[in-house]
């Protein structure tokens, strides 16, 4: 699995950067015991390790998210991973934050990383996870540019490490239990939606 973000210190807890928080946050917390995801291999930051039966490929491509398919592709050839047993992680700025969809298939919704590997990939028929990064006073005809780029206030930061922890879960899920399943469970809205400030 691929989660998306920049690499280097000034892109460290932006929103743009969700893909790459859920990775850490699964490397810490595999059920086989932490692993570092550190070792490069088709130009993307990788770790291994095991869910139940599965063994999984956690990667962080370095390539800047709009050139993420670049990444994606090398690693999908190299271990001839299915696309059905492929999922990438991405922030959405549709959703609010603390919100997960999860989707088999489906457009890029504006997302430049994810664009780039429908591009790469030649198909857009790949599980995705994104993570919700839109904040209360997100206003939809502003730059999404700067904005994704930016960092959490510190309402939207407790909403948003909330929705990490259920990305997680829903990551175990799908390896587990398959897309179906994930879905099911991962895409109903919380009883009480939180509100950021």
């Amino acid at each position: 699995m691929a989660g998306l973000g920049n690499p280097g210190d000034r892109y460290t807890g932006t929103r743009h950067n969700a893909g790459f928080e859920v990775i850490d946050a699964l490397a810490r917390t595999a059920p086989g015991g932490a692993v570092r995801v550190d070792r490069l291999d088709c130009r993307a930051l990788t770790g291994r390790t095991r869910v139940g039966e599965s063994p999984v490929l956690l990667a962080k491509p370095q390539t800047f998210m709009n050139c993420s398919g670049e990444s994606v592709k090398g690693l999908l050839n190299r271990y001839e991973i299915p696309l059905e047993r492929f999922l990438v992680v991405v922030d959405d700025a549709a959703l609010p934050v603390g919100r997960i969809r999860i989707r088999a298939s489906g457009s890029s919704g504006g997302q430049k990383g994810l664009q780039n590997i429908i591009d790469c990939l030649g198909t857009n028929a790949f599980p995705r996870l994104r993570l919700g990064v839109a904040g209360a006073h997100l206003v939809q005809s502003e730059d999404l540019a700067d904005y994704v780029l930016a960092r959490f206030g510190k309402a939207e930061r407790s909403l948003f490490d909330g929705a990490v922890g259920n990305a997680c879960d829903a990551v175990i899920s799908f390896l587990t239990s398959g897309l179906e399943t994930a879905m099911n469970t991962f895409n109903r809205p919380p009883e009480d939606p939180p509100t950021a400030q």
